[in-house]
């Protein structure tokens, strides 16, 4: 998931703001730089590679049990599926305090279930990055909202 965040961010031009990966989802706050952009095309960039590197490694490690829980059978095709049916659950913020408070909620996710006691104990966070820490997984772009 971190590489799928560092190449969107280069290949699309978006900043990245916060995240947070949990055991059975993921939380992302970006910001798109060019006024002509597509979400579904930023999706397919976060989401593809983290699929197919999936994929793979349940097919290299022979567990067929996920594979054909993660299968969904149409008509004509089959179909490998990571990641829940449709966009997600993207809001758009408009306003300076909204972007602290959702950085502020997405990084307190492992806090909340109950897996981390600071919001910096959870290691797959930008947590640790706002808090001016040196090890990080990767670093964010400063919001000019």
């Amino acid at each position: 998931m971190i590489s799928s965040l560092e190449e969107t961010r280069q290949k699309l031009d978006v900043s990245l703001w916060a995240y947070v990966i949990m055991p059975e989802h993921v939380h992302v706050l970006l910001y798109p730089r060019q006024a002509d952009y597509e979400m579904r095309l930023i999706l397919v960039a976060l989401k593809r590679s983290v699929s197919d590197a999936a994929k793979g490694h349940l097919e290299q490690t022979g567990n067929t049990q996920w594979l054909n829980r993660l299968r969904v059978q149409y008509p004509s095709r089959d179909v490998f599926r990571f990641w829940q049916p449709g966009g997600g659950f993207d809001h758009n913020i408009f306003r300076e305090k909204n972007v602290s408070s959702v950085i502020e909620y997405i990084h307190d996710n492992p806090v909340r279930r109950g897996l981390a006691k600071n919001t910096t104990d959870w290691e797959w966070s930008s947590a640790r990055f706002w808090d001016g820490w040196t090890n990080f997984p990767i670093r964010m772009d400063e919001p000019f909202v």
